[in-house]
């Protein structure tokens, strides 16, 4: 479901590419709505994506781009051994505990959008094969996380309608309405 984000105050670049990013965070978040751990590590399609799975990707992803952005580590490295557990919830994970990782990350992520002296500000690629030795923007990592989250956002949709036949109308409705 298409989230009407408001418009930015003037001038308030930052304010719209949050406003976006925040939207797109909902998407996923909606997709969850009601469901069960179980529930939501279900692949209901030859896929191997599920809807915690999802939001584990997502959060991770976004702690770590702000993470380079500020010039440090990714909080969880990631390498062809540990890979598929970036869409699976492991050990004690829960919706719940992940939900409330990404609500962090998401507080995280405004404050360093906001607080950088100018979005036109650069900082390098990790050294990567899938990565073109560059420098990128402030701006660019903002719209970038946006991308990212609106693509997953989509899988969550049909992963969600996949489930149960819920669309995000649907699950708005009962949200608002329970």
């Amino acid at each position: 479901m298409v989230t009407h984000v408001s418009a930015e105050a003037p001038g308030d670049e930052r304010g719209a590419l949050l406003s976006f990013l925040e939207g797109e965070r909902g998407g996923i978040r909606r997709a969850l709505l009601g469901l069960t751990d179980e529930q939501a590590a279900t692949r209901p399609s030859a896929s191997e994506l599920s809807l915690s799975g999802l939001l584990k990707h997502v959060a991770e992803v976004e702690q770590s781009w702000i993470a380079r952005a500020r010039q440090e580590a990714p909080a969880v490295k990631r390498d062809e051994s540990n890979w598929h557990e970036c869409f699976e919830l492991v050990g004690d994970e829960t919706v719940a505990s992940q939900l409330a990782y990404w609500e962090k990350v998401a507080a995280e992520t405004e404050a360093f959008i906001r607080s950088v002296p100018s979005l036109d500000e650069t900082f390098a690629l990790p050294e990567a094969p899938w990565f073109p030795r560059e420098r990128v923007s402030m701006r660019w990592v903002a719209l970038h996380l946006i991308r990212e989250t609106a693509r997953h956002a989509g899988h969550a949709d049909i992963i969600r309608e996949s489930l149960d036949g819920a669309t995000a109308f649907e699950l708005v409705a009962r949200e608002q309405s329970g």
